[in-house]
């Protein structure tokens, strides 16, 4: 823990020529984004994941860095020697000093009340976003897990059906002679030549890109994002009982996980669009040449 206190001790020294008495306060927002952006690359790979307990595991690994903030902004003695951050202030609140404190001491109206109160209604703020971008992605599931089910049914009728038609082509194509098994041969190369072109069009949509979720998975990430975003509103009743830096810490990496999820989403949402788009191109150059080549057959 002293290193903790040194390091932001440190940084404090360093923003006071611009920040004064809220350096401190600034060196702690300074940490949580540096802690962050060491997260990243998790927090990535847990997005693309996609998994309850990949989505978790940044807020897990958190756990430490929140717990030795408690105890540094806590302690009166750190390593033997009075704590020097008990003396650091945001506006006119002390940054170890507690919302029930802070009460007895001027009032919820007071000096550090506002102080207390400014902090409550940020995180309220990024929970209420964070909860609205919870339940759109939700609906977004959902209808994707409703298309998903309805594109199955569909394959499977079509997959049954498919027996009984080619039995009836065959039929019809006996009593025709040369002339049917000419319009055979060609719209038979046709139809081969598209379906390879589909094939090929699948395969470059589908190139690079993760497995897709089953319905079933589909249907618990929708159930999970309803509810999880709602977590971030608890973050206003431990951020009560904290010290005020550690109700900073709260703000700033809630804040932090928000804007990362829209930049991660806005991301994905454009590479798709870029597959998307490369797919319908390369379908449609694909699938040109054959039409031709099948209606030269046919003539």
């Amino acid at each position: 823990m002293s290193a903790f206190t040194h390091l932001v001790a440190q940084l404090g020294r360093l923003l006071e020529p611009v920040l004064a008495q809220s350096a401190t306060a600034a060196a702690i927002v300074l940490f949580t984004v540096l802690v962050r952006l060491a997260l990243y690359p998790l927090s990535r790979a847990a997005f693309r994941g996609a998994t309850p307990l990949a989505t978790c595991l940044p807020m897990l690994l958190q756990l430490p860095v929140f717990f030795v903030m408690y105890q540094a902004f806590s302690a009166a003695e750190v390593g033997g020697a009075a704590n020097e951050l008990l003396g650091q202030r945001l506006f006119e609140a002390p940054l170890g000093a507690r919302w029930s404190g802070a009460l007895g001491e001027s009032g919820l109206l007071g000096a550090q009340g506002l102080v207390f109160l400014g902090l409550f209604a940020a995180i309220a703020a990024v929970a209420a976003w964070s909860a609205v971008r919870g339940r759109r992605a939700a609906a977004a599931i959902g209808s994707t897990a409703s298309a998903s089910a309805s594109a199955a049914t569909a394959t499977a009728g079509s997959t049954a059906a498919a027996p009984g038609a080619k039995v009836g082509a065959k039929a019809g194509a006996k009593p025709g002679g040369t002339k049917a098994a000419g319009a055979k041969g060609g719209t038979g190369a046709g139809t081969k030549a598209g379906a390879r072109s589909t094939r090929s069009a699948r395969g470059a949509a589908g190139a690079g890109q993760p497995a897709e979720m089953t319905v079933e998975q589909q249907e618990l990430m929708r159930k999970l994002g309803g509810v999880l975003p709602l977590l971030s509103f608890g973050t206003l009743i431990t951020a009560a009982v904290v010290p005020l830096a550690a109700g900073l810490y709260l703000l700033t990496t809630t804040a932090w996980s928000v804007a990362e999820r829209v930049w991660l989403q806005h991301r994905k949402d454009r590479a798709e669009r870029a597959a998307s788009a490369g797919a319908s191109g390369a379908s449609g150059v694909v699938a040109e040449p054959p039409t031709r080549g099948g209606a030269r057959s046919t003539l």
